[in-house]
């Protein structure tokens, strides 16, 4: 009985840290501004909705991965798909938690769409360092 009160409480800690981890993800994309590049390659227009995000990480795979980013995205595709469970599950009670919800899956997107830039800018700087050789 021990035992099972102490895994609760861990699975329970680590998605504490797991959420708080990948909010703060979200959170120092948000300060970024998203290239018209960026734009014009993802469709996004004004804001990105919740549902965008899995459209830009198809466009993040056709470009060259920078290895400090592949454990965000993953965390952050983790989270994307979380909240989407929690979306389709307890949110349909709970309206407010949908809109939340929604919010943090456009953020995600966001995060996505900024990573895509900073992928964009590496294959540019990778084209320029092989030119000059």
């Amino acid at each position: 009985m021990t035992a099972a009160i102490i895994l609760v409480c861990s699975l329970g800690f680590l998605l504490m840290f797991f959420i708080s981890y990948c909010r703060s993800l979200l959170a120092t994309s948000s300060a970024v501004a998203l290239t018209q590049e960026v734009r014009d390659v993802t469709g996004i227009i004004s804001a990105v909705s919740p549902d965008d995000f899995s459209r830009v990480v198809q466009i993040l795979q056709l470009c060259p991965d920078r290895p400090e980013e592949r454990g965000r995205i993953r965390t952050v595709s983790l989270y994307y798909r979380l909240l989407g469970l929690l979306r389709s599950t307890i949110a349909r009670v709970a309206p407010s938690l949908k809109s939340w919800a929604d919010q943090e899956r456009a953020q995600c997107g966001y995060f996505a769409a900024v990573v895509l830039g900073r992928r964009i800018a590496f294959s540019r700087d990778l084209l320029a360092q092989q030119m000059q050789q």
